[in-house]
């Protein structure tokens, strides 16, 4: 199990906050002001009808739902004549991801709260990110962000582009029992699992996860009262799902009609669906329309077809269908995807009162979320207000006029956020000159960041073994030993994050330069630091045997183009940097090693 201790990077972004907290109170916060919501129509997110009344807020949850409500001197009143009072949408299924749209947290969370989403899961992060995310998101108006561990098989779905910090990697029931237990330790909301390899009929299976390795990951999992929801897309891998019984399955099943086998499974084993079906619409929202030629096109237009008859049958059922969209992916942008969700759901043969239900206290239901997804007496005041009446009309929640977050208006009219919602990143740290001196035993640098390898990914992923090993008299020094894959571009590497899960930026303007001790044997060596937004700045090293000693001034760096980015290179300016990365490269199937000691800046 991780130790997790206190990273010298982590006091000085904790002391940031607490200036920050100090300066604005988060918008979302509890607060002791009353607000009277009058004279709307309430969908309450339950199966009773929309009704004219009104909602008291206090203390940042709901008082009293009713008409003719005798509100408390002083309160804030708002007039809500025409407009519809919804509980704040959940979206189950949501990837905070720096290539996404938009691409920076603060920004990602204006999105939702602007589309009147209050609560979300994101299944994109590393473990050592979720406690300074929930830090920055203390200081800044947000939807309630709740992170997943994520657990897949070698080179499986989800894996094959992530390191096995970020994504567990598991092939046996032990495995996973181990996995379950080792991330647990970082206080995660929930599992996902990726148990389908299945690629969609475009491309090979990535390797699925067996059932019994699904079984033993779930049982550990509920034993710590966490939730499961899998990548899973298929028929069969959907009835394995079921009968490992996890809580949800978070994608369509995009190969094959439900059949009765599979529904009962479901009904048996409690099982839900959230078939993000506006990640797998043919033409993405957004998007030009393709060529109808292309096969890939065809298949997906074939998936898509399924998807949505898959969802009518299983709803007419009687299968919980709940609302996740994979935003952050291709097509799916932060916010507009959750309600466009709900368009694609009715298209699918849910009432539209269904598909709101399905976004409010279905969500919270299977979350295991008590305190919020309907309008009632003590429930968080997670709120909604909109013009129209979607349960009517479902495009009519695209007309967003107010939102609150635990009782607090977070978008709307009158609305003041947090200096936070305006910024792209957190301020710039200063951190020691040390960055790693290989003599701790816990995995953690002198930083106290955990260490993590990096190779290409892909089905064909260069296999790579890193570990402390001696350094004649001298102590110790970190060994890298990699056989490439078959890719032109393969490579082996090692990430020194200079913060708390890379999150907060690091100002090294006092330095002049990095140095380390070095030796090794591969075709190419490179030193790289990493950025924000993508931001790459690298230097050639030059491998012996023998041990010899490198400094490399950051003027001598050379600019790359950005990951993931139609963007230009930036030059360096020292103020923003994230990562220190070392790798190797060479012929493909080629072994490579290097052994690095004394990495720090100068």
């Amino acid at each position: 199990m991780f130790r997790i201790h206190r990273a010298l990077a982590l006091v000085s972004l904790a002391a940031w906050l607490i200036l920050s907290c100090s300066a604005a109170p988060p918008a979302a916060a509890a607060t002791g002001d009353a607000i009277l919501i009058g004279n709307a129509m309430i969908f309450d997110g339950t199966e009773r009808a929309p009704f004219p009344g009104s909602v008291l807020i206090e203390n940042g949850h709901i008082a009293a739902v009713g008409s003719g409500l005798k509100a408390p001197r002083g309160v804030q009143r708002i007039d809500a004549k025409g407009a519809a009072l919804l509980p704040g949408l959940i979206d189950v299924h949501t990837h905070w991801s720096p290539t996404g749209s938009p691409n920076t947290l603060p920004q990602i969370a204006n999105a939702y709260i602007a589309a009147g989403v209050t609560t979300v899961n994101d299944f994109h992060e590393a473990p050592e990110a979720y406690a300074p995310r929930r830090a920055w998101l203390a200081t800044i108006a947000a939807p309630d962000v709740r992170f997943a561990a994520r657990i897949s098989t070698p080179l499986g779905h989800g894996a094959d582009w992530a390191d096995e910090a970020t994504t567990k990697w598991v092939n046996s029931p032990a495995a996973a029992r181990a996995a379950v237990d080792e991330v647990a330790a970082y206080q995660p909301d929930l599992i996902k699992a990726f148990t389908d390899g299945w690629r969609y009929r475009n491309d090979p299976d990535n390797v699925s996860m067996g059932e019994d390795t699904l079984a033993a990951l779930v049982a550990e999992a509920h034993s710590k009262g966490l939730k499961v929801l899998t990548h899973t897309v298929t028929l069969e891998r959907g009835k394995q799902a079921a009968r490992a019984g996890v809580d949800a399955i978070a994608h369509s099943l995009l190969d094959a009609p439900v059949d009765a086998e599979l529904i009962a499974l479901m009904r048996e084993h409690g099982t839900r669906i959230a078939p993000t079906l506006a990640v797998y619409e043919p033409v993405p929202m957004g998007r030009a329309a393709t060529d109808p030629a292309d096969k890939r096109v065809a298949q997906r237009r074939r998936n898509f077809a399924t998807a949505l008859a898959n969802v009518g049958t299983l709803h007419a059922a009687g299968i919980p269908i709940l609302v996740g969209t994979d935003a952050g992916m291709p097509g799916t942008p932060h916010g507009r995807a959750t309600l466009h969700e709900l368009e694609l759901l009715v298209q699918a043969d849910l009432t539209p009162s269904d598909a709101l239900r399905a976004a409010t206290s279905a969500n919270a239901a299977a979350l295991g979320l008590d305190d919020r997804g309907t309008i009632a007496v003590g429930k968080r005041a997670d709120l909604v207000l909109i013009g129209g009446a979607p349960w009517q009309t479902i495009g009519d929640v695209h007309h967003i006029e107010r939102v609150y977050i635990g009782g607090r208006q977070v978008f709307g009219p009158g609305t003041r956020l947090p200096p936070g919602n305006a910024q792209t990143a957190l301020p710039p740290l200063r951190i020691a000159a040390a960055i790693d001196n290989f003599e701790r035993t816990d995995g953690r640098t002198e930083l106290d960041t955990l260490r993590t390898d990096e190779a290409d990914g892909g089905n064909d992923r260069s296999v790579q073994v890193s570990e402390i090993v001696t350094r004649d008299d001298v102590g110790h020094a970190l060994s890298v030993q990699a056989r490439l894959s078959h890719k032109k571009k393969a490579y082996a590497g090692v990430v020194f994050p200079l913060s708390r899960g890379s999150l907060a930026p690091v100002d090294l303007r006092a330095f002049h330069g990095i140095r380390f001790d070095i030796r090794g044997a591969a075709r190419s060596e490179r030193i790289e630091l990493r950025g924000l937004y993508g931001r790459r700045w690298s230097a050639p090293i030059e491998l012996a045997p023998h041990w010899q000693s490198i400094a490399i001034e950051f003027s001598r760096l050379q600019s790359l183009a950005p990951f993931g980015r139609e963007a230009p290179p930036t030059s360096w300016s020292g103020d923003d940097v994230q990562q220190v990365v070392l790798s190797a490269s060479g012929t493909p199937g080629e072994k490579v090693w290097f052994e690095v000691d004394n990495l720090r800046f100068y």
